[in-house]
């Protein structure tokens, strides 16, 4: 009997290979960062446990389809049909969810608390804050202690924290750099933190993973890690050498389009503070440059009075 089982056992082992098989080829399993590598872990946790469970079902089914199968000495008494409560077995697969749930619960708010903060390694260092915006589709990074601002890049250095302040100046994303940490959304009219670190000097791939319009997919940005005297140098030749970013310049940053990597050296934050305004800058600028904008709640009112309209000329 158990080899008309085998194809399937063997099915099920091959894909379960393959899936693990695969894992290695995404970045988040390469972390970067002590945050991407505490994120690695849980993740590896959770597909773990839940491969564990896998198997015990998979057992208990096969013992359960080997056993009470049609077979020619089957007897009637070994299958009572009229069956229909067990206390054993209710208390069992009630209590059985309940670890589950807990064991999956405990290690993910731990995480989720240490994250709060910055990395346990470095957290004597003072981290750079840097205000990250989003803006369809482009990336905008502020660092208001240099005084100096990209476009579609960020520059860190390694082994040191950085406090990203994301917010967006239109739709909400998701700040994602998958070989050093997040995700943490970015939306108008609030800031929410996040500590990222770099162990090491590269280049990264960052992205807006939540979905935000046409170009959504090129809203990317590099995350480029560097030694601290690298970096500091970055810095110091921004401030003498990039070209200032007037408000007319910033104003077509806002229009919905893509563009490609800039560095200015001085920010917006003098302009606009996008963690206080709502997304009516964005709007008030796209208007101005006649860019026709879509409001979805006039919108559903449209349609909604389209439908009332409608109804009511086939009544009559």
């Amino acid at each position: 009997m158990l080899k008309r089982f085998k194809p399937v056992l063997f099915m099920l082992f091959s894909l379960s290979l393959l899936l693990l098989g695969g894992c290695s080829e995404y970045k988040i399993f390469d972390p970067k960062g002590p945050v991407a590598a505490t994120q690695r872990d849980l993740i590896m946790y959770s597909i773990y446990f839940m491969l564990f469970i896998m198997v015990i079902v998979y057992i208990l089914f096969t013992f359960v389809v080997v056993k009470y199968r049609n077979r020619k000495n089957f007897k009637e008494s070994d299958y009572d049909p009229s069956l229909h409560h067990s206390t054993k077995l209710e208390i069992l697969w009630t209590i059985i969810p309940i670890i589950i749930v807990i064991a999956l619960s405990i290690p993910t708010v731990k995480v989720l608390y240490e994250l709060e903060g910055p990395p346990k390694a470095t957290a004597h260092k003072e981290p750079i804050v840097i205000h990250a915006t989003s803006a369809d589709w482009k990336w905008i990074f502020s660092y208001p202690e240099e005084d100096i601002e990209t476009v579609n890049y960020v520059k860190v250095p390694e082994d040191r924290p950085i406090l990203f302040k994301i917010t967006s100046a239109d739709s909400m994303t998701s700040f994602w750099v998958p070989q050093i940490g997040g995700q943490e959304y970015g939306m108008p009219g609030m800031v929410n933190d996040l500590y990222l670190q770099a162990d090491e000097p590269g280049v990264y791939d960052g992205m807006n993973s939540n979905f935000t319009g046409k170009k959504m997919a090129f809203q990317r940005f590099n995350f480029i890690a560097v030694k601290e005297t690298d970096y500091d140098k970055w810095v110091k030749d921004t401030q003498e050498k990039a070209p200032e970013l007037t408000e007319e310049k910033y104003e077509k940053l806002m229009l919905p389009d893509s563009v490609g990597e800039m560095t200015f050296s001085n920010t917006h934050l003098g302009i606009v503070d996008h963690g206080v305004d709502s997304g009516t800058y964005a709007m008030k600028i796209r208007e101005k440059y006649g860019v026709k904008q879509e409001n979805p709640h006039q919108q559903q009112e449209e349609t909604a009075s389209n439908e009332e309209s409608s109804a009511h000329e086939q009544q009559h």
